[in-house]
C-alpha cells in the first residue's frame, strides 16, 4: 500500500501565529458580511411555502421570479428541480401573511397566481406543496441552536473524562472556531440556512472533533513513550505521525463532497458547500488551533505533563521529532535535563 507522508517532519507549531492571523482575518470578513446581510434562513425557519411543479414547456426562472415579485413575494427562490421543465419555488411569509395556516395558505395562493401570470392557467401541474408556519420556524431555530450548544457541552465533558480538562478545553475552542468559521463562510456565500445545512454544520463539528481526538490521543501516547521530549516537540511529533491518516481520510471525503457540489442539484448544493469548507477548516483547526491552544493552556496552567510549556510557549525550540531511544526511567542519582 502507498503510505503518504510516511517520514513527515514538519514544524507545524512554528506557524501558529500566522495561522491565528489568517483565520482571524477570515472570520472578521465573515462577521462583516453577517452584520450587513444577516442569515439567509430558509422557509423551514421563517415560515412559508415550497411548491414543486412540472411546466408544459421550458420557462426562464427570471420570468417566474418577476411574476412572484408582482404578487408580493419578493425574494422568492426559483430554480430547476431535476429536468428542464421541473421547478421549485420557495416563498417566505411576507408582511401580508398572518400567523398560522391562513398565512401559509395566502402564500400558496400567491404562488398559484404568479404561475398563472407567467405560464398561463393549465400550463403547469403541481407535484408537491409543503408549508411551514412561522411559529414552527421559530421553534426550529431554537432547537437548532440548542443542538449546537449541546454538542459543545457533551464534547467538553467527554474529553475531560477521556483525557483531562486542558485537552477538552483546547478541543472545544478548536470546535468553536470551526462553527464560527463555517457560519462566516455561509454568510459570505449567502447560502440558504435550512435544516440540511444545520445538519452539515453538526457533521462538521463531529468530523473536526474526531480528527482532534486522534491527534490528542497520539499526544497522550507520546507523552508516556518519550519522557525526555518537551510538549512542543511532542505536539509536532504527534501531528506528523497522524498526517498520513489525515491526508487520506480527508482527501477521500472532500472528493465526495466536491462531487456533490459539481453534480448534485440546487437543493443539496448548500450542504455540499458547507461540508467541503467544513472538512478544510476542521483539518486546519485540528493542526493549527487545537495543538497550539493546548500548548498555551499548559503554559498558563501547567499540568503534570506540561514539560517545558512555560519555557517554549513563546519561543520555539529546534524540533527533534524522533528520539533516538525510547524512554526509560531516569536514575535517581543522575537527573536528566529537559531539552
Amino acid at each position: 500500500m502507498i503510505r503518504l507522508f510516511s517520514n513527515a517532519n514538519y514544524d507545524f507549531i512554528k506557524w501558529r501565529r500566522f495561522a491565528f492571523s489568517l483565520t482571524g482575518a477570515i472570520m472578521l470578513v465573515g462577521l462583516v458580511f453577517l452584520l450587513i446581510r444577516g442569515i439567509n434562513y430558509s422557509i423551514e425557519f421563517t415560515g412559508g411555502t415550497s411548491v414543486q411543479f412540472e411546466a408544459a414547456h421550458k420557462v426562464e426562472t427570471g420570468q417566474i421570479r418577476a411574476a412572484l415579485d408582482q404578487v408580493g413575494l419578493k425574494g422568492a427562490d426559483v430554480y430547476n428541480f431535476g429536468s428542464d421543465t421541473s421547478y421549485m419555488v420557495r416563498a417566505r411569509l411576507g408582511s401580508q401573511a398572518s400567523e398560522g395556516d391562513a398565512g401559509t395558505q395566502a402564500v400558496a395562493d400567491s404562488v398559484a397566481r404568479a404561475l398563472d401570470r407567467s405560464m398561463g392557467p393549465g400550463q403547469y401541474k403541481l407535484a408537491q406543496r409543503q408549508s411551514v408556519g412561522p411559529k414552527v420556524g421559530r421553534e426550529l431555530q431554537g432547537k437548532a441552536l440548542m443542538a449546537i450548544l449541546f454538542s459543545f457541552v457533551v464534547t467538553l465533558i467527554y474529553l475531560a473524562f477521556r483525557f483531562e480538562w486542558r485537552f477538552g478545553l483546547a478541543a472545544t475552542i478548536a470546535t468553536a472556531h470551526d462553527v464560527v468559521a463555517t457560519i462566516a463562510f455561509i454568510s459570505v456565500m449567502h447560502l440558504e440556512v435550512s435544516l440540511v445545512v444545520v445538519g452539515a454544520v453538526l457533521t462538521v463539528v463531529g468530523y473536526s472533533l474526531n480528527d482532534t481526538i486522534i491527534i490528542f490521543d497520539r499526544v497522550r501516547e507520546n507523552l508516556r513513550k518519550y519522557r525526555r521530549q518537551n510538549l512542543y516537540e511532542i505536539l509536532n511529533l504527534s501531528i506528523n505521525e497522524t498526517l498520513p491518516r489525515s491526508v487520506l481520510t480527508h482527501g477521500t471525503t472532500i472528493a465526495t463532497t466536491l462531487s456533490l457540489l459539481l453534480l448534485a442539484g440546487e437543493v443539496i448544493r448548500p450542504f455540499a458547500w458547507v461540508m467541503s469548507f467544513g472538512i478544510f477548516t476542521g483539518t486546519f483547526s485540528s493542526i493549527y488551533i487545537a495543538a497550539p491552544v493546548l500548548l498555551w493552556i499548559e503554559k498558563r496552567w501547567p499540568g503534570e505533563d506540561a514539560r517545558g510549556a512555560r519555557t517554549f510557549g513563546s519561543r520555539a525550540p529546534a524540533p527533534q521529532f524522533a528520539p533516538a531511544t525510547p524512554t526509560s526511567s531516569p536514575s535517581p542519582r543522575t537527573p536528566q535535563p529537559t531539552r
